[in-house]
């Protein structure tokens, strides 16, 4: 086997074409404003990869994902954050379909048929409690809704064709429920203004998205039977499993792209390339586990801190790796390219995604410790 071997033929086998495009140029050309990196996963149907078959898409579940995730970020990191954001826009969508009876399955169709990309407005925030306090707020005049607010940064803030965002929205006894909006990009309101100033990862387009008064079209709201102390539990959970499983495959496959550098180095010490591989599979099987975890069984806060250590395992194991493998190809390979050094600093990104393991100290321990009821703080 091959390093690599299975991941890419995942990712050759659903979404055709895409790691042909990306190897046959530098990582550099995929890691700028601008690439041609989401035309690739476009033309490839990635859009469609977690929508469900009957809908006219790929129908990937967790395991899949996370190959194909762990693949693209081996060839552009940039790509893998971004589309991480889409997928988990779209299993959020999918999630919530399951819990109502509109018309949100056509627009996953739609997602899939004409490859549209999800940009996420997504709250950040407790389960079952903070996804409901988001930046976004609406104003609600009869049947009428407007948004208003911004998400920063938010990844896809140029290519999106459709900006999914949670805000709270009042039953009839004033009760606050959860309500997903589709906004298209073109909406009158809604802009995007730079944020981003980092070269790490800039070709993601965590740029800002503002929203001034934006109304919503009535077929575009979903309106859930979510609340705080009910369903929402389920809700926010699943959005963070795949939030975090993919993402964390993402940059798994950053640290993979050092790691295949080692092992095709002529004269590398073999020490070198079975330590890194060593780190990566092992962060690997970890996500695996993790995936079949959430298939097989229940999603509830057990299958979510499981999420949360295999994450912040993960990016201990990351930093295992870049320190065996900068070292290892050598001060003259770091300072003569950009790609070590980028991998480097895109690599440790990982950390800064939510929820941050130093916000986690404490509600991770009295829940391994005494059984408490996972909270994640906003």
């Amino acid at each position: 086997m091959h390093f690599l071997e299975h991941e890419r033929a995942t990712l050759t086998d659903l979404l055709p074409g895409l790691d042909e495009a990306l190897a046959a140029a530098p990582l550099s050309t995929w890691e700028t404003p601008g690439n041609p990196g989401l035309d690739h996963f476009r033309t490839a149907g990635g859009p469609g990869l977690l929508v469900p078959a009957e809908h006219g898409g790929k129908g990937a579940d967790l395991l899949t994902a996370v190959r194909v995730q762990r693949a693209v970020g081996a060839r552009s990191p940039s790509l893998a954050v971004a589309t991480t954001m889409h997928h988990f826009s779209v299993a959020s969508l999918v999630e919530t379909a399951a819990q109502s009876s509109g018309m949100e399955w056509m627009l996953l169709a739609a997602v899939a048929k004409d490859n549209l990309l999800l940009a996420s407005g997504f709250a950040e925030g407790r389960t079952g409690q903070g996804i409901l306090n988001p930046a976004i707020s609406a104003r609600v005049e009869g049947d009428k809704v407007w948004l208003t607010g911004s998400k920063k940064p938010c990844s896809l803030a140029w290519s999106m064709d459709l900006l999914t965002a949670s805000f709270p929205f009042p039953d009839e006894d004033g009760t606050p429920r959860l309500a997903v909006a589709v906004v298209p990009a073109k909406t009158p309101g809604l802009s995007v203004r730079p944020f981003w100033k980092s070269p790490v990862l800039a070709g993601a387009e965590s740029d800002e998205v503002v929203l001034a008064d934006v109304e919503v079209p009535g077929d575009l709201l979903v309106r859930t039977d979510v609340g705080a102390d009910g369903g929402l539990d389920r809700l926010n959970t699943v959005g963070f499993l795949w939030f975090e499983a993919l993402m964390t495959a993402s940059y798994l496959g950053a640290a993979s792209a050092l790691v295949e550098r080692v092992l095709v180095k002529p004269g590398m010490p073999a020490a070198a390339g079975a330590q890194a591989v060593t780190a990566v599979e092992s962060a690997a099987l970890m996500l695996r586990g993790l995936a079949a975890r959430a298939t097989d069984g229940p999603v509830d806060d057990e299958i979510l801190a499981q999420a949360l250590v295999c994450r912040y395992a993960t990016q201990d194991l990351i930093v295992r790796v870049l320190d065996v493998c900068v070292e290892a190809l050598g001060g003259m390979a770091f300072v003569s390219g950009d790609d070590i050094a980028y991998l480097h600093s895109a690599c440790r990104a990982l950390a800064f995604h939510p929820p941050s393991r130093s916000r986690m100290h404490e509600t991770l321990a009295r829940y391994f410790a005494a059984g408490e009821p996972l909270r994640i703080p906003a």
